[in-house]
């Protein structure tokens, strides 16, 4: 084992737990950056910061990760075998990598059902945007939006019977929810501006998402029936990505606040924001290992 792979695997035992005792144990989280220069690559690090290993360190750009219900596997979007994006999975330390759609279209943004057994994702192959699921294999994908509009950002509801996005099919992107088969879409938010990336709570009580109805890019927070949207961040720089922690007690976030893109956390009610990264690349769209 290289001394890479062991790094990653002491951050995942950490994360997971060794067995040795009760008690709350480091969260990792995932995220994308090009702070190596060139292409963005997926990287992880613990939910306090602190040390970042780069899980792809490929020449193609590697981006948008999401992990597996169970920790164990992380899905991501890739362009390295191919002029447009395709969607890989790897084990939770990068190794065993396998390609999951191969088409001339681009499909990319995934998201796993609680189950592990399916993936959302989004894709052009039908001429615009739309919704697709299929089995976590990659086989049998499945359009489930078919719309003339785009549809985007898929996010499963916890008990997998729901699930969320956003849709430019009545103007402006709001966010929608529909039934896992595809059926009964029903519209959330209702405003003149953007609405997007919605993201359920662990409780499957909320949804946080990304707007710029108050002139900015900020996050937003509803419950889960569009009702009640509280701003959580006020900043005149780009808040966007939403991803909630496992307990949903923080959140953690892209923001441009210092400069750059860098990954924060904050508490679930917008309280006490902190930087994790700093680094002057880019780095955004993270997600809480289960």
């Amino acid at each position: 084992m290289s001394a890479r792979q062991s790094l990653i695997a002491m951050l995942v035992l950490t994360a997971c737990g060794d067995g040795a005792g009760p008690g709350p144990q480091p969260a990792l989280i995932v995220f994308e950056s090009d702070r190596d220069g060139g292409e963005f690559d997926i990287y992880v690090m613990g939910a306090a910061g602190g040390q970042v290993t780069n899980l792809t360190n490929h020449s193609g750009s590697d981006i948008r990760a999401t992990w597996s219900p169970d920790g164990r596997e992380i899905a991501f979007d890739s362009d390295r075998d191919a002029s447009n994006t395709e969607i890989y999975v790897m084990n939770a330390d990068g190794t065993g990598t396998v390609r999951l759609t191969n088409d001339a279209a681009s499909d990319q943004r995934t998201a796993w059902s609680p189950d592990g057994r399916k993936i959302t994702f989004e894709t052009t192959r039908d001429g615009n945007f739309e919704v697709y699921v299929m089995n976590a294999d990659g086989s049998g994908p499945t359009n489930l939006t078919s719309n003339a509009a785009s549809d985007l950002r898929a996010s499963w509801s916890p008990d997998g019977g729901t699930i969320a996005f956003d849709s430019d099919r009545d103007g402006s992107f709001e966010i929608y929810v529909m039934h896992a088969d595809g059926s009964g879409p029903v519209r959330l938010t209702n405003d003149a501006a953007n609405d997007v990336g919605p993201a359920w709570s662990p409780d499957g009580r909320k949804i946080a998402f990304t707007s710029d109805r108050d002139g900015n890019f900020e996050i937003y927070v509803m419950n889960a029936d569009g009702t009640g949207a509280v701003r959580l961040t006020n900043n005149a720089a780009l808040d966007a990505t939403p991803a909630w922690s496992p307990d949903g007690r923080k959140i953690a976030f892209t923001s441009e606040r210092d400069g750059n893109r860098e990954i924060y956390i904050m508490n679930a009610d917008g309280s006490m924001p902190t930087r994790l990264t700093t680094n002057a690349a880019a780095d955004q769209s993270p997600q809480w290992r289960p």
